[in-house]
């Protein structure tokens, strides 16, 4: 969606206090460690755009904990590549020549402009995994991102395994469940997990190394079904920020109902 066509679609201009209002009418303001998935463009024309964004949740969450996804996927195999794929005889020069992920450098993929801008703020911290990092600024932000695994890395040593036990809050801005990434903990809890190989460009002993690694196969496309399912048992806040419809709920229960759904699934 273009510039011109957000500002015929919003009523008036969303900022910082709009946003921030928005937020706490909702209820986010108990939270203490909020995980936030979002949608820059869901919200309507923002007068300042992701800064604002960023700058609205920081001061809801503040003294608390923010976390946002900072996921670079293009720095994963290429002979997993969809979109778009490349051709295998580039496969080999991809593998070799791909910079290492760099937690200060390497820009934010598909999850957006928010979070891109987030993880550039001040007193930022980002997990070092190639391709599932996350950023986090406050008290707990070290104890979350810190020795984030290769092998596994939304498992069982997990920022979100981390944030499973500091009971930490989910922010749905302006997205569905599909973007839900508490959901894979539970992928992963779940028995019957296809294992599949993986790899990516880091640093290892100061040298640039391609480096394979263990993952299990997801199914984010059953994300939504999971969440029908949620709505079902659980409580959901769900309000208006800006022009988008927002969700705030317990990261426990979607990883503990994500964990009993993939069981139910797999048998």
């Amino acid at each position: 969606m273009g510039e011109r066509e957000v500002v015929e679609k919003t009523d008036e201009p969303r900022t910082v206090q709009s946003l921030k209002k928005d937020l706490l009418d909702g209820g986010v303001d108990g939270a203490e460690i909020l995980l936030v998935h979002s949608s820059l463009s869901s919200l309507g024309w923002v007068c300042g755009g992701a800064q604002a964004v960023v700058e609205a949740l920081v001061e809801v969450v503040s003294p608390g904990t923010l976390v946002m996804p900072t996921f670079s996927g293009g720095l994963s195999d290429p002979s997993r590549w969809e979109n778009p794929p490349v051709p295998e005889s580039w496969w080999e020069t991809i593998r070799a020549e791909m910079p290492a992920f760099d937690t200060e450098m390497t820009p934010v993929g598909s999850v957006g402009m928010i979070p891109e801008v987030f993880r550039k703020s001040s007193k930022v911290v980002r997990s070092s995994h190639p391709t599932v990092s996350f950023a986090a600024k406050g008290p707990d932000a070290d104890m979350i991102t810190k020795d984030h695994p290769l092998d596994f890395p939304l498992g069982e040593d997990s920022p979100l395994a981390r944030l499973y036990e500091l009971d930490a809050d989910i922010l749905l801005l302006g997205v569905d469940y599909e973007r839900n990434t508490s959901f894979h903990l539970g992928e992963y809890r779940a028995p019957g997990t296809e294992e599949v190989a993986q790899g990516g460009p880091i640093i290892e002993d100061g040298d640039r190394v391609w480096k394979e690694y263990k993952d299990i196969k997801y199914r984010d496309d059953k994300f939504n079904e999971i969440g029908e399912e949620f709505e079902k048992e659980k409580e959901v806040k769900i309000f208006k920020t800006g022009s988008a419809s927002s969700k705030y709920l317990s990261l426990r229960d979607c990883v503990d109902i994500s964990e009993r759904w993939f069981t139910e699934f797999r048998d």
